[in-house]
Protein backbone atom coordinates (compact mmCIF):
# COMPACT_ATOMS: atom_id res chain seq x y z
CA UNK A 1 0.00 0.00 0.00
CA UNK A 2 1.26 3.28 -0.75
CA UNK A 3 1.06 5.99 1.39
CA UNK A 4 -0.83 9.15 0.25
CA UNK A 5 1.14 12.40 -1.19
CA UNK A 6 0.05 15.08 2.05
CA UNK A 7 -0.69 17.23 -1.29
CA UNK A 8 -3.11 15.40 -2.27
CA UNK A 9 -4.90 15.03 0.73
CA UNK A 10 -7.78 17.96 0.33
CA UNK A 11 -12.09 18.53 0.57
CA UNK A 12 -13.03 21.04 -2.45
CA UNK A 13 -15.69 22.71 -2.78
CA UNK A 14 -16.25 23.76 -6.42
CA UNK A 15 -19.52 26.67 -6.98
CA UNK A 16 -21.39 25.10 -3.97
CA UNK A 17 -24.75 27.00 -3.70
CA UNK A 18 -27.17 25.47 -0.71
CA UNK A 19 -30.60 26.66 -0.44
CA UNK A 20 -33.78 25.47 1.14
CA UNK A 21 -36.86 26.92 -1.17
CA UNK A 22 -36.24 30.47 -1.49
CA UNK A 23 -33.89 30.76 1.27
CA UNK A 24 -30.27 31.08 -0.15
CA UNK A 25 -27.72 30.06 2.52
CA UNK A 26 -24.61 30.59 0.24
CA UNK A 27 -23.89 30.46 -3.31
CA UNK A 28 -21.01 30.48 -5.58
CA UNK A 29 -18.40 28.42 -2.83
CA UNK A 30 -14.78 27.42 -4.34
CA UNK A 31 -12.23 26.80 -1.66
CA UNK A 32 -9.80 23.69 -1.10
CA UNK A 33 -9.36 22.91 2.62
CA UNK A 34 -6.06 21.15 2.87
CA UNK A 35 -3.61 18.44 4.83
CA UNK A 36 -2.74 19.53 8.08
CA UNK A 37 -4.81 22.60 8.69
CA UNK A 38 -7.81 23.32 11.13
CA UNK A 39 -10.68 24.86 10.32
CA UNK A 40 -12.65 26.97 12.47
CA UNK A 41 -16.76 27.77 11.11
CA UNK A 42 -17.94 30.77 12.45
CA UNK A 43 -21.20 32.79 11.30
CA UNK A 44 -24.18 33.52 13.32
CA UNK A 45 -26.95 31.28 14.70
CA UNK A 46 -28.97 29.66 11.23
CA UNK A 47 -25.64 31.05 9.07
CA UNK A 48 -25.73 26.96 7.72
CA UNK A 49 -22.56 26.51 9.55
CA UNK A 50 -23.96 22.77 10.50
CA UNK A 51 -25.25 22.92 7.06
CA UNK A 52 -21.92 23.33 5.45
CA UNK A 53 -20.94 20.17 7.59
CA UNK A 54 -23.58 18.48 6.73
CA UNK A 55 -22.79 18.76 2.79
CA UNK A 56 -19.12 17.60 2.27
CA UNK A 57 -20.07 14.37 4.72
CA UNK A 58 -22.64 13.21 2.20
CA UNK A 59 -25.36 13.81 4.30
CA UNK A 60 -27.02 16.87 2.55
CA UNK A 61 -27.32 17.38 -1.32
CA UNK A 62 -26.07 20.58 -2.46
CA UNK A 63 -28.23 22.87 -4.35
CA UNK A 64 -25.75 23.20 -7.12
CA UNK A 65 -21.78 22.37 -7.42
CA UNK A 66 -19.51 19.42 -6.23
CA UNK A 67 -18.01 18.58 -2.85
CA UNK A 68 -14.82 15.50 -3.78
CA UNK A 69 -12.16 14.44 -1.46
CA UNK A 70 -8.61 13.06 -2.51
CA UNK A 71 -8.66 9.60 -4.30
CA UNK A 72 -9.02 7.13 -1.62
CA UNK A 73 -9.49 9.75 1.59
CA UNK A 74 -11.54 8.47 4.89
CA UNK A 75 -14.15 10.83 6.31
CA UNK A 76 -14.94 10.90 9.92
CA UNK A 77 -18.00 12.82 11.47
CA UNK A 78 -18.79 13.44 14.81
CA UNK A 79 -22.15 11.65 15.22
CA UNK A 80 -25.17 13.34 16.74
CA UNK A 81 -27.68 10.76 17.30
CA UNK A 82 -26.67 9.51 20.68
CA UNK A 83 -29.71 6.66 20.70
CA UNK A 84 -28.28 5.07 17.32
CA UNK A 85 -25.59 2.49 18.95
CA UNK A 86 -27.24 2.04 21.98
CA UNK A 87 -27.31 -2.04 21.06
CA UNK A 88 -23.23 -1.77 20.69
CA UNK A 89 -20.40 -1.96 23.42
CA UNK A 90 -18.53 0.83 23.86
CA UNK A 91 -15.46 -0.44 22.46
CA UNK A 92 -17.46 -1.83 19.17
CA UNK A 93 -19.05 2.00 18.90
CA UNK A 94 -15.60 3.99 18.57
CA UNK A 95 -14.11 0.62 16.37
CA UNK A 96 -16.95 1.45 14.49
CA UNK A 97 -15.52 4.56 13.36
CA UNK A 98 -13.49 3.18 11.25
CA UNK A 99 -15.77 1.51 8.62
CA UNK A 100 -13.21 -0.46 6.39
CA UNK A 101 -11.91 -1.87 9.46
CA UNK A 102 -14.83 -2.70 11.14
CA UNK A 103 -16.58 -3.88 7.68
CA UNK A 104 -13.37 -6.53 7.61
CA UNK A 105 -13.46 -7.41 11.16
CA UNK A 106 -16.99 -8.40 10.52
CA UNK A 107 -16.33 -10.25 7.57
CA UNK A 108 -12.86 -12.23 9.04
CA UNK A 109 -15.15 -12.64 12.17
CA UNK A 110 -18.36 -14.47 10.12
CA UNK A 111 -15.46 -16.19 7.83
CA UNK A 112 -14.10 -18.05 11.13
CA UNK A 113 -17.44 -18.85 12.47
CA UNK A 114 -18.64 -20.60 9.63
CA UNK A 115 -19.07 -24.83 10.32
CA UNK A 116 -17.96 -25.68 6.53
CA UNK A 117 -15.00 -23.12 6.22
CA UNK A 118 -14.04 -24.01 3.03
CA UNK A 119 -10.38 -23.23 0.59
CA UNK A 120 -12.46 -20.35 -1.01
CA UNK A 121 -13.44 -18.73 2.19
CA UNK A 122 -9.36 -19.46 3.33
CA UNK A 123 -8.13 -17.42 0.38
CA UNK A 124 -10.92 -14.78 1.32
CA UNK A 125 -9.91 -15.12 5.07
CA UNK A 126 -6.10 -14.58 3.71
CA UNK A 127 -7.16 -11.60 1.99
CA UNK A 128 -8.87 -9.88 4.55
CA UNK A 129 -6.13 -11.01 7.38
CA UNK A 130 -3.45 -9.25 4.67
CA UNK A 131 -6.10 -6.11 4.85
CA UNK A 132 -6.29 -6.12 8.90
CA UNK A 133 -2.67 -6.17 9.38
CA UNK A 134 -2.19 -3.29 6.77
CA UNK A 135 -4.71 -1.20 8.71
CA UNK A 136 -3.17 -1.86 12.04
CA UNK A 137 -6.04 -3.92 13.23
CA UNK A 138 -4.16 -5.98 15.95
CA UNK A 139 -3.94 -2.55 17.99
CA UNK A 140 -7.71 -1.34 17.00
CA UNK A 141 -8.83 -2.40 20.65
CA UNK A 142 -6.01 -0.75 22.52
CA UNK A 143 -6.16 2.27 20.38
CA UNK A 144 -9.95 2.94 21.10
CA UNK A 145 -9.46 2.03 25.02
CA UNK A 146 -6.83 4.68 24.91
CA UNK A 147 -9.10 7.30 23.20
CA UNK A 148 -11.70 6.37 25.63
CA UNK A 149 -9.37 7.10 28.85
CA UNK A 150 -8.10 9.84 27.58
CA UNK A 151 -11.35 11.45 26.65
CA UNK A 152 -12.26 10.39 30.72
CA UNK A 153 -14.40 7.14 29.95
CA UNK A 154 -12.95 4.85 32.52
CA UNK A 155 -12.09 0.98 31.82
CA UNK A 156 -15.13 -0.54 33.94
CA UNK A 157 -17.13 0.96 31.06
CA UNK A 158 -15.91 -0.23 27.94
CA UNK A 159 -17.62 -3.42 27.70
CA UNK A 160 -20.78 -2.00 28.79
CA UNK A 161 -23.65 -1.37 26.16
CA UNK A 162 -24.09 2.03 25.56
CA UNK A 163 -27.68 2.34 26.78
CA UNK A 164 -26.38 1.90 30.38
CA UNK A 165 -24.09 4.94 29.77
CA UNK A 166 -25.21 8.56 30.55
CA UNK A 167 -25.88 11.29 28.22
CA UNK A 168 -22.73 13.26 29.11
CA UNK A 169 -20.79 9.82 28.59
CA UNK A 170 -22.17 8.93 25.05
CA UNK A 171 -20.98 12.37 24.15
CA UNK A 172 -17.67 11.42 25.08
CA UNK A 173 -17.69 7.89 23.11
CA UNK A 174 -19.08 9.41 19.51
CA UNK A 175 -16.29 12.12 19.91
CA UNK A 176 -13.95 8.82 20.37
CA UNK A 177 -15.93 7.56 17.24
CA UNK A 178 -15.07 10.01 15.41
CA UNK A 179 -11.20 10.67 16.20
CA UNK A 180 -10.79 6.59 16.17
CA UNK A 181 -8.09 5.71 13.11
CA UNK A 182 -6.37 8.86 12.61
CA UNK A 183 -9.11 9.84 9.37
CA UNK A 184 -7.98 11.96 6.44
CA UNK A 185 -10.38 13.92 7.30
CA UNK A 186 -12.58 14.75 10.38
CA UNK A 187 -15.65 16.91 10.86
CA UNK A 188 -16.62 18.27 14.20
CA UNK A 189 -19.75 19.65 14.74
CA UNK A 190 -19.95 21.52 18.60
CA UNK A 191 -17.43 18.60 20.13
CA UNK A 192 -17.38 20.88 23.68
CA UNK A 193 -21.20 20.22 24.15
CA UNK A 194 -21.23 19.18 27.24
CA UNK A 195 -17.29 18.26 27.90
CA UNK A 196 -15.85 19.47 31.36
CA UNK A 197 -12.96 21.76 31.02
CA UNK A 198 -10.12 19.18 31.75
CA UNK A 199 -11.42 16.77 28.39
CA UNK A 200 -11.98 20.31 26.18
CA UNK A 201 -8.11 20.63 27.51
CA UNK A 202 -7.62 16.82 26.28
CA UNK A 203 -8.82 17.61 23.30
CA UNK A 204 -7.30 20.56 22.37
CA UNK A 205 -4.07 18.96 23.11
CA UNK A 206 -5.10 15.94 20.41
CA UNK A 207 -6.26 18.22 17.79
CA UNK A 208 -3.12 20.64 17.62
CA UNK A 209 -0.79 17.32 16.88
CA UNK A 210 -3.56 16.14 14.53
CA UNK A 211 -1.94 16.02 11.09
CA UNK A 212 -4.98 15.95 8.74
CA UNK A 213 -7.73 18.01 7.79
CA UNK A 214 -10.18 19.58 10.34
CA UNK A 215 -13.48 21.10 10.22
CA UNK A 216 -15.00 22.19 13.49
CA UNK A 217 -18.18 24.03 14.47
CA UNK A 218 -18.06 25.61 17.89
CA UNK A 219 -18.88 28.73 19.97
CA UNK A 220 -15.95 27.85 22.55
CA UNK A 221 -13.51 30.82 21.86
CA UNK A 222 -10.77 29.32 23.64
CA UNK A 223 -10.62 26.29 21.68
CA UNK A 224 -11.27 27.89 18.28
CA UNK A 225 -7.93 29.74 19.06
CA UNK A 226 -6.15 27.03 20.59
CA UNK A 227 -6.87 24.62 17.59
CA UNK A 228 -7.42 26.73 14.48
CA UNK A 229 -5.11 27.86 12.03
CA UNK A 230 -8.29 29.03 9.62
CA UNK A 231 -11.05 30.55 9.80
CA UNK A 232 -14.12 29.93 7.32
CA UNK A 233 -16.84 32.86 8.23
CA UNK A 234 -20.04 32.39 6.61
CA UNK A 235 -22.03 35.39 6.75
CA UNK A 236 -24.33 37.00 4.37
CA UNK A 237 -24.91 34.66 1.85
CA UNK A 238 -21.17 34.08 1.39
CA UNK A 239 -18.09 32.04 2.48
CA UNK A 240 -14.98 33.43 3.25
CA UNK A 241 -12.16 31.68 4.25
CA UNK A 242 -9.09 33.56 6.62
CA UNK A 243 -5.79 32.27 7.32
CA UNK A 244 -5.65 32.72 11.38
CA UNK A 245 -8.23 31.82 14.61
CA UNK A 246 -10.97 33.27 15.64
CA UNK A 247 -8.96 35.88 18.06
CA UNK A 248 -7.46 37.29 15.08
CA UNK A 249 -10.50 37.31 12.71
CA UNK A 250 -11.96 39.21 15.46
CA UNK A 251 -9.74 41.60 16.30
CA UNK A 252 -8.33 42.52 12.67
CA UNK A 253 -11.61 43.21 11.73
CA UNK A 254 -12.48 45.05 14.17
CA UNK A 255 -9.67 47.11 13.72
CA UNK A 256 -10.15 47.05 9.98
CA UNK A 257 -13.93 48.55 10.83
CA UNK A 258 -12.08 51.26 12.87
CA UNK A 259 -9.78 51.97 10.32
CA UNK A 260 -12.69 52.30 7.45
CA UNK A 261 -14.53 54.69 9.35
CA UNK A 262 -11.45 57.29 9.80
CA UNK A 263 -11.05 58.80 6.32
CA UNK A 264 -8.54 60.81 7.07
CA UNK A 265 -5.77 58.29 7.73
CA UNK A 266 -3.56 57.37 4.71
CA UNK A 267 -2.90 54.28 3.04
CA UNK A 268 0.51 53.54 4.39
CA UNK A 269 -0.64 54.42 8.00
CA UNK A 270 -3.23 52.14 7.36
CA UNK A 271 -1.00 49.28 6.21
CA UNK A 272 1.94 50.09 9.35
CA UNK A 273 -0.91 49.29 11.78
CA UNK A 274 -2.56 46.55 10.31
CA UNK A 275 1.07 45.04 9.97
CA UNK A 276 2.05 45.89 13.96
CA UNK A 277 -1.02 44.35 14.66
CA UNK A 278 -0.24 40.96 13.11
CA UNK A 279 3.32 41.63 14.98
CA UNK A 280 2.00 41.49 18.05
CA UNK A 281 -0.13 38.65 17.84
CA UNK A 282 1.82 36.72 16.36
CA UNK A 283 4.45 37.16 19.25
CA UNK A 284 1.70 36.65 21.37
CA UNK A 285 0.51 33.30 19.87
CA UNK A 286 4.02 31.98 19.47
CA UNK A 287 4.28 31.42 23.19
CA UNK A 288 1.14 28.89 23.06
CA UNK A 289 1.18 25.45 24.39
CA UNK A 290 -0.46 24.56 21.05
CA UNK A 291 2.90 25.10 18.80
CA UNK A 292 1.73 22.82 15.96
CA UNK A 293 -1.08 24.29 14.77
CA UNK A 294 0.08 27.91 16.04
CA UNK A 295 3.31 27.40 13.87
CA UNK A 296 0.83 27.23 10.57
CA UNK A 297 -1.32 29.93 11.07
CA UNK A 298 1.32 32.33 11.91
CA UNK A 299 3.31 31.39 8.80
CA UNK A 300 0.12 32.56 6.74
CA UNK A 301 -1.21 35.52 8.20
CA UNK A 302 -1.36 38.34 5.75
CA UNK A 303 -2.48 42.05 5.99
CA UNK A 304 -4.31 41.34 2.75
CA UNK A 305 -6.59 39.25 4.26
CA UNK A 306 -7.97 41.95 6.62
CA UNK A 307 -11.64 42.94 6.26
CA UNK A 308 -13.84 44.67 8.22
CA UNK A 309 -16.85 42.27 9.50
CA UNK A 310 -20.21 42.56 8.13
CA UNK A 311 -21.51 41.17 11.85
CA UNK A 312 -23.88 42.72 13.93
CA UNK A 313 -23.09 42.70 17.75
CA UNK A 314 -25.63 42.86 20.50
CA UNK A 315 -25.08 46.22 22.64
CA UNK A 316 -24.90 44.66 26.09
CA UNK A 317 -24.20 47.37 28.43
CA UNK A 318 -24.83 46.64 32.63
CA UNK A 319 -24.84 49.86 34.58
CA UNK A 320 -25.14 50.20 38.36
CA UNK A 321 -28.43 52.59 40.00
CA UNK A 322 -26.18 52.84 43.33
CA UNK A 323 -21.91 51.52 44.33
CA UNK A 324 -22.25 48.95 46.34
CA UNK A 325 -20.73 49.15 50.22
CA UNK A 326 -18.19 46.85 51.77
CA UNK A 327 -20.32 44.33 52.43
CA UNK A 328 -21.33 42.21 49.62
CA UNK A 329 -22.12 38.77 50.88
CA UNK A 330 -21.48 35.86 53.50
CA UNK A 331 -22.26 32.23 53.47
CA UNK A 332 -21.45 30.26 56.56
CA UNK A 333 -22.06 26.75 56.39
CA UNK A 334 -24.22 26.34 53.07
CA UNK A 335 -25.24 22.21 52.17
CA UNK A 336 -27.12 21.49 49.50
CA UNK A 337 -27.93 17.64 48.54
CA UNK A 338 -30.39 16.43 45.65
CA UNK A 339 -33.67 14.21 46.54
CA UNK A 340 -31.67 11.26 45.12
CA UNK A 341 -29.04 11.97 48.50
CA UNK A 342 -26.23 13.29 45.95
CA UNK A 343 -23.97 15.69 47.78
CA UNK A 344 -23.44 18.71 45.83
CA UNK A 345 -21.71 20.65 48.25
CA UNK A 346 -21.86 21.09 52.27
CA UNK A 347 -20.18 23.47 55.11
CA UNK A 348 -19.76 26.11 52.54
CA UNK A 349 -18.49 28.74 53.90
CA UNK A 350 -17.04 31.88 52.05
CA UNK A 351 -17.12 36.01 51.74
CA UNK A 352 -17.16 38.16 48.93
CA UNK A 353 -15.92 41.29 49.31
CA UNK A 354 -16.12 44.54 47.11
CA UNK A 355 -14.95 44.18 43.33
CA UNK A 356 -14.92 40.47 43.58
CA UNK A 357 -15.61 38.36 40.44
CA UNK A 358 -16.06 34.73 41.44
CA UNK A 359 -16.69 31.89 39.31
CA UNK A 360 -17.68 28.61 41.12
CA UNK A 361 -16.81 25.39 39.46
CA UNK A 362 -17.69 22.02 40.00
CA UNK A 363 -17.71 18.63 38.50
CA UNK A 364 -21.55 17.87 39.09
CA UNK A 365 -22.75 21.50 37.07
CA UNK A 366 -26.07 21.32 39.50
CA UNK A 367 -23.85 22.26 42.66
CA UNK A 368 -23.58 25.46 41.25
CA UNK A 369 -27.26 25.94 40.12
CA UNK A 370 -28.39 24.46 43.59
CA UNK A 371 -26.27 27.64 45.09
CA UNK A 372 -27.32 30.47 42.79
CA UNK A 373 -30.86 29.33 43.90
CA UNK A 374 -30.48 29.31 47.02
CA UNK A 375 -28.83 32.90 47.97
CA UNK A 376 -31.40 34.33 45.47
CA UNK A 377 -34.15 32.61 47.48
CA UNK A 378 -35.65 30.09 45.04
CA UNK A 379 -34.23 26.72 47.07
CA UNK A 380 -33.85 25.95 50.93
CA UNK A 381 -30.48 24.83 51.68
CA UNK A 382 -30.33 21.19 54.08
CA UNK A 383 -27.91 23.60 56.62
CA UNK A 384 -26.11 27.06 56.64
CA UNK A 385 -27.12 30.30 56.31
CA UNK A 386 -26.52 33.56 53.88
CA UNK A 387 -26.82 37.24 53.73
CA UNK A 388 -26.65 40.02 51.53
CA UNK A 389 -25.16 43.22 52.53
CA UNK A 390 -28.31 46.19 52.68
CA UNK A 391 -26.55 47.97 49.80
CA UNK A 392 -26.84 44.99 47.39
CA UNK A 393 -29.44 44.76 44.53
CA UNK A 394 -28.90 41.40 42.04
CA UNK A 395 -29.78 40.33 38.74
CA UNK A 396 -29.46 37.13 37.98
CA UNK A 397 -29.70 34.62 34.92
CA UNK A 398 -30.59 31.12 35.35
CA UNK A 399 -29.65 28.39 33.54
CA UNK A 400 -33.28 27.70 32.90
CA UNK A 401 -35.84 30.16 31.63
CA UNK A 402 -38.66 28.10 30.60
CA UNK A 403 -40.50 29.50 32.84
CA UNK A 404 -40.28 32.75 31.76
CA UNK A 405 -41.49 32.30 28.22
CA UNK A 406 -44.91 30.52 29.02
CA UNK A 407 -46.41 33.44 27.78
CA UNK A 408 -48.55 34.76 24.57
CA UNK A 409 -47.03 38.37 25.23
CA UNK A 410 -44.96 39.99 22.55
CA UNK A 411 -41.40 40.92 22.95
CA UNK A 412 -42.49 44.76 23.92
CA UNK A 413 -44.96 43.38 26.57
CA UNK A 414 -42.80 40.85 27.78
CA UNK A 415 -39.92 43.33 28.56
CA UNK A 416 -42.21 46.00 29.76
CA UNK A 417 -42.70 43.44 32.83
CA UNK A 418 -39.39 43.96 34.14
CA UNK A 419 -39.08 47.64 34.31
CA UNK A 420 -40.27 51.35 34.01
CA UNK A 421 -41.00 53.01 30.26
CA UNK A 422 -43.12 53.60 27.18
CA UNK A 423 -42.94 51.24 24.26
CA UNK A 424 -40.24 53.26 22.71
CA UNK A 425 -38.21 52.48 25.56
CA UNK A 426 -38.12 49.01 25.05
CA UNK A 427 -38.37 48.59 21.75
CA UNK A 428 -34.80 50.60 22.06
CA UNK A 429 -33.72 48.30 24.69
CA UNK A 430 -34.84 45.12 22.23
CA UNK A 431 -33.54 46.64 19.31
CA UNK A 432 -29.99 46.78 20.98
CA UNK A 433 -30.18 43.14 21.57
CA UNK A 434 -30.58 42.56 17.86
CA UNK A 435 -34.22 42.48 17.97
CA UNK A 436 -35.55 45.15 14.78
CA UNK A 437 -38.76 46.09 12.86
CA UNK A 438 -41.80 43.60 13.04
CA UNK A 439 -39.31 41.21 15.66
CA UNK A 440 -40.07 43.32 18.79
CA UNK A 441 -43.68 42.05 18.21
CA UNK A 442 -43.11 38.27 18.11
CA UNK A 443 -44.85 35.97 20.75
CA UNK A 444 -42.32 35.05 23.27
CA UNK A 445 -43.20 31.65 23.71
CA UNK A 446 -42.31 30.77 20.06
CA UNK A 447 -38.55 32.14 20.75
CA UNK A 448 -35.60 30.19 19.60
CA UNK A 449 -32.98 29.37 22.85
CA UNK A 450 -30.82 32.20 21.78
CA UNK A 451 -33.53 34.63 21.57
CA UNK A 452 -34.69 33.82 24.64
CA UNK A 453 -31.16 34.05 26.51
CA UNK A 454 -30.84 37.94 24.84
CA UNK A 455 -34.81 38.61 26.35
CA UNK A 456 -32.87 37.32 29.82
CA UNK A 457 -29.95 39.69 29.44
CA UNK A 458 -32.43 42.57 28.35
CA UNK A 459 -34.13 41.69 31.48
CA UNK A 460 -31.44 42.18 33.37
CA UNK A 461 -29.76 45.28 32.28
CA UNK A 462 -32.75 47.16 33.27
CA UNK A 463 -32.03 46.44 36.81
CA UNK A 464 -29.49 48.40 37.45
CA UNK A 465 -27.79 45.77 39.69
CA UNK A 466 -24.38 46.35 41.16
CA UNK A 467 -24.42 42.49 41.54
CA UNK A 468 -24.92 40.11 38.76
CA UNK A 469 -25.37 36.06 39.18
CA UNK A 470 -24.88 33.81 36.02
CA UNK A 471 -25.20 30.59 35.40
CA UNK A 472 -23.61 29.59 32.56
CA UNK A 473 -24.64 32.41 30.47
CA UNK A 474 -23.05 31.69 27.34
CA UNK A 475 -25.55 28.57 26.43
CA UNK A 476 -27.43 28.87 22.97
CA UNK A 477 -25.75 32.40 22.74
CA UNK A 478 -24.03 32.77 19.26
CA UNK A 479 -19.55 33.58 19.34
CA UNK A 480 -21.37 37.50 18.62
CA UNK A 481 -23.43 37.37 21.75
CA UNK A 482 -20.88 35.88 24.27
CA UNK A 483 -17.86 38.41 22.57
CA UNK A 484 -20.47 41.20 23.27
CA UNK A 485 -21.63 40.18 26.98
CA UNK A 486 -17.85 38.85 27.65
CA UNK A 487 -16.38 42.43 26.27
CA UNK A 488 -19.01 44.54 28.89
CA UNK A 489 -18.27 42.09 31.88
CA UNK A 490 -14.46 42.87 31.64
CA UNK A 491 -15.56 46.33 32.57
CA UNK A 492 -18.56 45.53 34.83
CA UNK A 493 -17.56 47.49 38.12
CA UNK A 494 -19.79 45.66 40.54
CA UNK A 495 -19.35 41.83 41.67
CA UNK A 496 -20.23 38.84 39.14
CA UNK A 497 -20.95 35.43 40.59
CA UNK A 498 -21.06 32.99 37.61
CA UNK A 499 -20.47 29.66 36.39
CA UNK A 500 -19.62 28.66 33.02
CA UNK A 501 -17.70 26.64 31.00
CA UNK A 502 -16.38 29.05 28.34
CA UNK A 503 -12.84 28.96 29.24
CA UNK A 504 -11.98 33.08 27.58
CA UNK A 505 -14.89 34.36 29.47
CA UNK A 506 -13.94 32.53 33.33
CA UNK A 507 -10.37 33.49 31.99
CA UNK A 508 -11.27 36.98 31.45
CA UNK A 509 -13.37 37.82 33.94
CA UNK A 510 -13.06 35.69 37.09
CA UNK A 511 -10.69 36.99 40.08
CA UNK A 512 -11.53 34.36 42.70
CA UNK A 513 -12.39 30.92 41.77
CA UNK A 514 -14.40 28.85 44.26
CA UNK A 515 -14.95 25.02 43.43
CA UNK A 516 -17.58 23.20 44.90
CA UNK A 517 -17.21 19.11 45.67
CA UNK A 518 -19.76 16.60 48.17
CA UNK A 519 -16.59 16.51 50.51
CA UNK A 520 -15.46 20.15 50.27
CA UNK A 521 -14.31 23.32 48.54
CA UNK A 522 -11.32 24.47 47.05
CA UNK A 523 -11.24 28.96 47.43
CA UNK A 524 -8.25 30.68 45.29
CA UNK A 525 -7.82 34.22 44.55
CA UNK A 526 -5.96 33.58 41.33
CA UNK A 527 -6.44 33.65 37.53
CA UNK A 528 -8.13 30.59 35.92
CA UNK A 529 -5.29 29.88 33.47
CA UNK A 530 -2.90 29.36 36.79
CA UNK A 531 -5.39 27.49 38.29
CA UNK A 532 -6.06 24.95 35.61
CA UNK A 533 -1.99 23.84 35.55
CA UNK A 534 -0.99 24.32 38.98
CA UNK A 535 0.03 21.00 40.43
CA UNK A 536 -0.75 22.23 43.75
CA UNK A 537 -4.63 22.96 42.60
CA UNK A 538 -4.48 19.38 41.40
CA UNK A 539 -3.99 17.45 44.03
CA UNK A 540 -6.38 20.05 46.31
CA UNK A 541 -8.78 18.83 43.51
CA UNK A 542 -8.82 15.14 44.89
CA UNK A 543 -9.73 15.59 47.75
CA UNK A 544 -12.91 17.31 47.59
CA UNK A 545 -14.89 15.06 45.49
Amino acid sequence: MHPKSTEDIMITLSDLAIQFGKRVLYKDVNMKFTNGNIYGVIGANGAGKSTLLKAISGELEPTKGTITLGPGERLSVLSQDHFKFDNCTVLNTVMMGHSVLWDIMKEKDALYAKPDFSDEDGIRAAELEEKFAELDGWNAESDAAQLLSGLGIKEHLHHKMMAELTGKEKVRVMLAQALYGNPDNLLLDEPTNDLDLDTVEWLEDFLANFEHTVLVVSHDRHFLDAVSTHTVDIDFNKVNLFAGNYSFWYQSSQLALKQAQNQKAKADEKRKELEEFIRRFSANAAKSKQTTSRKKMLEKLSVDEIQPSTRKYPGIIFTMDREAGNQILEVEGLTAIEDDGTVLFKDLTFTVEKGEKVVFLSHNPRAMTALFEIINGNREPQAGTYKWGVTITTAYLPVDNTAFFQSDKNLVEWLSQFGEGNDVFFKGYLGRMLFSGEEVLKKVNVLSGGEKMRCMIARMQLKNANCLILDTPTNHLDLESIQAFNNNLKLFKGNILFASHDHEFIQTIANRIIELGPKGHIDKLMEYDDYVHSDDIKELRGTIY
